[in-house]
C-alpha cells in the first residue's frame, strides 16, 4: 500500500463519517461514526508513518486512542523491554538491524532508538527547526511551559552562562559540607529508628534527598513549615508524572499542575530574601545566594550600560529556575543513591574496597567528607561513575521532530514524531562488556569514562547536558563515604530486584535493605 493510496482512504474514511452526521440518522449513529472514521484515519495515518520511517519494527498495531499508554502504565519495563527487542531486531535477508522500534501514545506516533550516534543527533539538535524536547506527555502541564527543559537559542545560552557562578569549585564545596551535615542527620535517624529491621529503603532516600535539595538550593529562606507544605507539593508533580496524561481536575496531572504554582510561590520568596541578604553583604551559604549574587553582578552591568535587567533576574523567573534545579536533581538523585544501596549490598567486595580507601583518606568515621577530600577518594568516584552508568536515572529523553529528519541511513523520523533516545542503550554499548559492574572501567588505568564519553550519556549532550553533573557526582560521593563508614547493610533479593522500577526514573524493583550501626 502506497503512501497516497492510505491517505485518500484515511481521508474517505474520514467523509464517510461527516456524510453519516449530515445524513439524518441521528447523534448516536452519526458519532459512532465519526469515531469510527477517526479510528480508521488514525491507524492508517500510523502506518504511513510508519512507511516513512523506513526501517523500523513493532507492533502489528496499536490501541486506538490510547496507543501504548495502558501497557506503559500496567508494565513500564515490560513495556520498554519491549521496544528494545524490536529496536534491535534484525531485518529477514538484509542483514542488517533495526536501529528503531515504533509504537504510539494517545495518537502520536513514536520511534524508540537504540542507536548511540541517532541519540546523540536528536540531542544536540534541539531547536524550532530539528528536534524540541519534551520530557513527558504531560511535562508542560506540570512544569510550565517556560522550564528550562524547553528552552533555546540566545535566551537559553545567557542563563546557562549565568549558571557557571552555582558550580565554582568554592561553590561546590559548601555544598559538599550541607550535604554531609544533611546525610548524617538522616543516617542516625535511620538507625535509631530501623537498625536491625528490614525496609524498602526508597522512600527513606527520598525524604533525605528532599532535605539535602532544600539545604543547597534555597538553604536559610525556607521554614520547617514551609518546607513539609513544599514537600507535599513537589509530590504532587512527581505523582503527575505516573499518571495518565490527562489535566482535568480531579486527575493526578492537574494536581501536580496546581503543585507547581504552590512551588512557585515559596521559591519567589526565597529569591526575594537571598537577594536582599546578598544586598547586605551576606556570606553566601545555598546555590542560590550564589547565583543572587551573579545576578546582582548582571543586574547593575546592564544598568551602566543603559540596558533593561537581565530577563531571568525578577524573583518569578528565578524561582522557575531553582524549581526546575529541584526537580532534575529529586528523582534522579534519589534513584541514583538508591542503586548506591543496591549495588554495594550485592558486590561486597567493591563495598570492602570504599571502606578501606575511606579509612586511608579519612582514617575516622566522624571526619567529615569535604571538597578538598574528595579528589583523594578515587575508588569512591569510580563506584558512583559506574553506578551513573550502569542505571542512568533518566533513561529516554523524548523530543518532536519539527520536520522530517533522517535519523541514519535508511531511518526518518517524519515531521511530528515523537522521538525516544534511549540512553540506557547507548550507556550499554562500546564499554568493555558493558553488561557488567565494573567499577574499574573508571579507573585511571582503563579511562573509559573518558575512552567511550561518545557513548556515556547519562547527563546527555549538547545545549541541554546537565549543568548539575558535578553536583550530583560529589552528592553520591559524600553519601557512599559517610555510610561506608558509619553503617553496614544488607540487601534481600526477591524475584523482583533485578527487575527497573520507573518512578518516573529508574529504580530497582526493590530495595529490601538491613542496616546496622559501625561503632
Amino acid at each position: 500500500m502506497d503512501v497516497e493510496r492510505t491517505q485518500h482512504m484515511a481521508k474517505a474514511a474520514l467523509e464517510g463519517a461527516w456524510e453519516a452526521v449530515g445524513g439524518g440518522r441521528g447523534i448516536v449513529i452519526g458519532l459512532w461514526a465519526l469515531l469510527v472514521g477517526y479510528v480508521v484515519y488514525e491507524q492508517l495515518w500510523l502506518q504511513t508513518m510508519k512507511m516513512k520511517s523506513g526501517r523500523v519494527e513493532g507492533p502489528l498495531g496499536t490501541l486506538p486512542l490510547l496507543g501504548c499508554v495502558l501497557a506503559m502504565v500496567k508494565d513500564p519495563f515490560g513495556f520498554w523491554e519491549t521496544q528494545r527487542v524490536f529496536a534491535m531486531a534484525e531485518f529477514p535477508n538484509e542483514k542488517v538491524k533495526a536501529k528503531a522500534s515504533w509504537n504510539s501514545i494517545l495518537g502520536k506516533y513514536m520511534l524508540f532508538t537504540t542507536d548511540t550516534d541517532v541519540t546523540r543527533k536528536v540531542l544536540t539538535h534541539n531547536s524550532p527547526n530539528d528536534f524540541m524536547m519534551v520530557v513527558h506527555p504531560s511535562g508542560k502541564h506540570i512544569l510550565g511551559d517556560d522550564n528550562l527543559a524547553f528552552m533555546h537559542g540566545p535566551e537559553h545560552k545567557n542563563l546557562r552562562k549565568s549558571f557557571l557562578a552555582l558550580f565554582t569549585q568554592a561553590a561546590l564545596a559548601k555544598y559538599v559540607t550541607i550535604q554531609d551535615r544533611v546525610v548524617r542527620k538522616h543516617l542516625a535517624q535511620w538507625l535509631s529508628e530501623h537498625e536491625g529491621e528490614e525496609l524498602e529503603i526508597r522512600d527513606l532516600i527520598r525524604d533525605m534527598n528532599t532535605d539535602t535539595s532544600q539545604e543547597v538550593f534555597v538553604g536559610p529562606y525556607m521554614s520547617k513549615e514551609t518546607k513539609k507544605e513544599f514537600s507535599d507539593a513537589f509530590r504532587d508533580m512527581t505523582d503527575g508524572f505516573l499518571a495518565l496524561p490527562i489535566c482535568l481536575p480531579g486527575f493526578a496531572v492537574y494536581k501536580g499542575k496546581q503543585g507547581r504554582f504552590k512551588v512557585l510561590g515559596m521559591l519567589e520568596k526565597c529569591a526575594k530574601e537571598s537577594k536582599e541578604a546578598m544586598k547586605a553583604g551576606k556570606e553566601p551559604c545555598c546555590l542560590m545566594d550564589f547565583w543572587s549574587c551573579k545576578v546582582l553582578e548582571e543586574m547593575k552591568e546592564a544598568e551602566d550600560a543603559g540596558l533593561p535587567p537581565p530577563k531571568h533576574s525578577t524573583d518569578e523567573k528565578m524561582a522557575s529556575v531553582m524549581m526546575d534545579f529541584l526537580f532534575a536533581s529529586q528523582d534522579a538523585s534519589t534513584a541514583s543513591l538508591t542503586w548506591v544501596m543496591a549495588l554495594m549490598a550485592d558486590y561486597p567486595d567493591m563495598m570492602k574496597q570504599v571502606t578501606e580507601e575511606q579509612k586511608a583518606v579519612r582514617n575516622d568515621k566522624n571526619t567529615p567528607v569535604s571538597g578538598e577530600l574528595l579528589p583523594s577518594l578515587r575508588y569512591t568516584r569510580q563506584v558512583v561513575l559506574e553506578v551513573l552508568r550502569y542505571r542512568p536515572p533518566a533513561t529516554m529523553v523524548p523530543n518532536t521532530a519539527e520536520r522530517d529528519i533522517v535519523l541514519a541511513d535508511g531511518l526518518v523520523a517524519p515531521k511530528g514524531t515523537l522521538v525516544m533516545p534511549s540512553i540506557l542503550a547507548s550507556n550499554m554499548q562500546g564499554f568493555t562488556d558493558p553488561l557488567k559492574f565494573d567499577p574499574d572501567r573508571m579507573s585511571p588505568e582503563r579511562k573509559e569514562d573518558i575512552k567511550y564519553q561518545s557513548n556515556f550519556l547519562t547527563f546527555g549532550v549538547g545545549a541541554h547536558m546537565c549543568v548539575g553533573r558535578l553536583y550530583a557526582i560529589n552528592h553520591l560521593m559524600t553519601f557512599l563515604s559517610v555510610m561506608s563508614l558509619s553503617c553496614r547493610w544488607s540487601r534481600r533479593i526477591t524475584q523482583d530486584s533485578n527487575k527497573l522500577m520507573y518512578l518516573p526514573t529508574i529504580y530497582p524493583g526493590d530495595c529490601l535493605v538491613t542496616m546496622h550501626e559501625i561503632q
